[in-house]
């Protein structure tokens, strides 16, 4: 009887197991990976490894605390070390990095005045320092003798709430002057000041974004129920950046994976000077990060992307909050690859929160592990990035070499093989470019590689089109004149 009952055990486990199903997604198990057209990851080489990590005890300043701001001038480093009240200058000298000072105070009308946790730090090409001294309510503006040029406070406009505070925490400042900042609870877009400091207005305001049930609740509530409702307002950024050509990238990271999945969200912007998102958005994906996520080692949701930095190649990266990953994109919104993860080792992340580059190298903050990160190009990077800035500079022939060469250490890379019928294509090969495209169905370029080729074949046989369709006119024609003729000669 026993033996029965344990036999009967089994089988009810044997069947559980068959039949029970649990919807998860599987996390890479590899540093360097991408998508291909069907969105299964690929393991790729790395195009990035871990150099250097430093900490403040590596200056002899203490350790870093909760830092929030990065920013990098030619060989400079500027760290927010936010909750140690300072700004810390680093200057990298070949592979080393020492220290410059540390600013924690400025003297303001004979006065001294400590920072209260910075939060940013822009320095422009003649050395001044633009900071969101955050908690201070002030931007501070400083030459490179830190002494103070202006200070920015609470603007006095109808359209800030003037019961609220002024919490600066990200900025830029473009080549004219002007000053984009973003500001807690703030969400009207990123607050633009001239460069005097006045308060001009908003630009890049996100879209509103709808619950369609909240609304229908609206729509028949009293006015009073309304009033108790939440508004519907635009969401914020959380970060931005400048590119060389001065557009301004953002991240934005308030929003649910719903949105991600309908296209009603979109984490990483680029914003003219009217504050329109100009952005390319042709990958096979859009650039949203992991565009699978489950909840594998406890962690879930989405990519939550919390800063980026544009390259000069017109690519540009950003870091993802939640599981410490690296996204990067070409200029038409392809995913060159992703690394990284959550972790405590060399190349891993606990909590980042900013992204620079310096030369050809990435670096990477760390609020939670308090450590800068320097990540060091591969040849396989190099490479990649050395295709898309021959295009980019119209060398399609070397730009195609290139892509040869990124195929040797990756025959299964996606990019490389578009990257060279993008080459064919400028180049007026449009046949080729159509193999190319083809082979990794890349739709849309095929279309205009198509167009292209079928407008050439047109205008390379119109000539003979024109005599064979004027012999299809004149034929008929000559054979009535000729039995005409022959006709009235058999007549007489």
């Amino acid at each position: 009887m026993k033996k029965l009952k344990k036999r009967i055990i089994c089988l009810i486990i044997l069947l559980l197991t068959l039949f029970t199903t649990v919807p998860v997604y599987a996390e890479p198990s590899f540093y360097t990976y991408t998508y291909d057209f069907w969105g299964d990851e690929r393991e790729s080489p790395d195009a990035y490894v871990p150099s250097t990590v430093l900490m403040g005890n590596d200056f002899g300043i203490g350790s870093f605390k909760e830092p929030q701001g990065l920013f990098v001038r030619d060989k400079n480093v500027y760290i927010c070390d936010s909750f140690n009240n300072r700004i810390v200058e680093l200057i990298k000298n070949d592979t080393n990095y020492s220290l410059v000072r540390v600013i924690d105070k400025i003297v303001m009308n004979g006065e001294e005045s400590t920072l209260a946790y910075p939060q940013d730090i822009f320095v422009t090409e003649t050395g001044d320092l633009y900071i969101c001294d955050t908690n201070n309510q002030r931007i501070l503006i400083l030459n490179n003798d830190l002494d103070v040029i202006k200070i920015i406070t609470k603007p006095e406009d109808e359209t800030i709430d003037s019961t609220s505070d002024f919490l600066p925490i990200k900025l830029v400042v473009d080549s004219a002057g002007r000053i984009y900042v973003q500001a807690m609870n703030v969400n009207k877009g990123l607050m633009e000041f001239a460069p005097e400091g006045t308060f001009t207005g908003y630009i890049g305001a996100n879209k509103v974004t709808v619950n369609l049930v909240d609304y229908f609740w609206k729509m028949i509530s009293t006015k009073a129920q309304r009033a108790q409702m939440e508004l519907f307002v635009p969401t914020e950024y959380n970060n931005l950046a400048l590119d060389l050509d001065g557009f301004i990238y953002t991240t934005t990271s308030t929003f649910n994976g719903r949105d991600l999945i309908s296209g009603g969200a979109n984490p990483i912007r680029k914003l003219n000077s009217m504050g329109t998102d100009i952005l390319v958005r042709n990958g096979f994906y859009p650039p949203i990060g992991d565009i699978y996520w489950g909840n594998a080692g406890g962690i879930s949701g989405s990519s939550k992307l919390i800063d980026v930095v544009a390259l000069e190649n017109d690519t540009y990266c950003a870091v993802d909050r939640v599981r410490g990953r690296i996204f990067s994109y070409d200029f038409q919104g392809n995913l060159l690859y992703a690394f990284g993860g959550q972790g405590n080792k060399a190349g891993f992340f606990q909590y980042p929160s900013a992204i620079e580059d310096i030369g050809d190298q990435l670096l990477v903050l760390d609020s939670r592990s308090a450590t800068l990160t320097e990540l060091s190009l591969t040849q396989y990077g190099r490479l990649i990035n050395e295709g898309l800035m021959q295009y980019k500079k119209g060398n399609y022939d070397l730009s195609a070499k290139k892509w040869e060469e990124v195929l040797k250490f990756n025959g299964n890379y996606d990019l490389a093989y578009i990257g060279i019928g993008r080459s064919f294509l400028r180049k007026g090969e449009y046949k080729k470019a159509m193999e190319y495209f083809e082979l990794k169905m890349d739709d849309e370029n095929y279309s205009k590689a198509f167009k292209l080729y079928r407008k050439e074949l047109v205008e390379d046989n119109i000539g003979y089109a024109l005599i064979v369709l004027a012999a299809f006119i004149l034929i008929p024609k000559v054979i009535k004149i000729f039995k005409k003729i022959k006709r009235e000669v058999e007549k007489e």
